[in-house]
């Protein structure tokens, strides 16, 4: 596996996205792994989710492939993504790595990335769409206050969501009252594409909220967007 920018592993499809997260786990013993001194616990979570996604994508590879099929793989790599963002964000900058350190990560240093990527000023929002049962669209992703980053940056989107109602297995973070701010909401995802397509199974009903933001590749965030909401059908 190749190193990849800092931040920019995110887009660069999903066999290398599980490639980085298996790395990721299995750091070898030594310096590295004690400047990075990340909780075992962390570690197994992302074991276990790298598993997780690994089977969805091996299914959705399949010629038996299906809408909801689709939809749970996508749900499986976003979990895996969050928690490498947050892995990245808590334990590859405190202490300052080196750059044979990140080399080490699989990834490239972010030394040069704030100059050529500021903190991003816009805000963001979308228009909601409803293809069919228990799917909602956010769509036309968009710019609405600010200087938009331009179209073919390595700049994105973190879209935060959150659904109203009792906790289930696959669910078990729920909004018991209006969220204020996107920080409120107990979810998050990565993306850089203009619509994203959310599946709820068995969610018809409840109210799902969504906030979004601005972000560049070292991961630095901008404003937050207006909240918005909608009833899973």
């Amino acid at each position: 596996m190749t190193q990849t920018n800092y931040f920019d592993w995110v887009s660069r499809g999903r066999e290398n996205q599980l490639a980085l997260a298996k790395k990721w786990v299995t750091i070898p013993a030594g310096q590295l792994r004690e400047k990075c001194n990340i909780p075992a616990e962390y570690l197994q979570e992302l074991d276990a989710l790298a598993l997780e996604a690994e089977n969805a994508l091996s299914t959705a590879k399949t010629s038996e492939r299906t809408d909801a099929i689709n939809i749970r793989c996508k749900e499986t790599f976003d979990a895996l993504i969050a928690k490498m963002v947050d892995i990245k964000k808590h334990y590859f900058l405190k202490p300052p790595l080196t750059d044979e350190d990140f080399a080490g990560l699989g990834l490239s240093p972010p030394d040069a990335e704030s100059d050529q990527h500021p903190v991003p000023t816009a805000r963001v929002e979308a228009d909601l769409g409803f293809p069919g049962l228990h799917l909602v669209e956010l769509k036309n992703i968009r710019a609405v206050a600010g200087n938009a980053p331009h179209a073919h940056s390595d700049y994105g989107v973190r879209m935060f969501w959150g659904l109203t109602g009792a906790p289930t297995n696959t669910d078990k973070f729920r909004i018991t009252e209006p969220p204020q701010l996107g920080s409120d909401l107990p979810h998050s995802k990565f993306t850089r594409r203009k619509k994203e397509l959310f599946g709820f199974d068995g969610e018809s009903g409840q109210t799902v909220y969504f906030c979004l933001r601005y972000e560049n590749p070292a991961g630095q965030a901008g404003p937050l967007g207006p909240m918005l909401c909608a009833v899973v059908p």
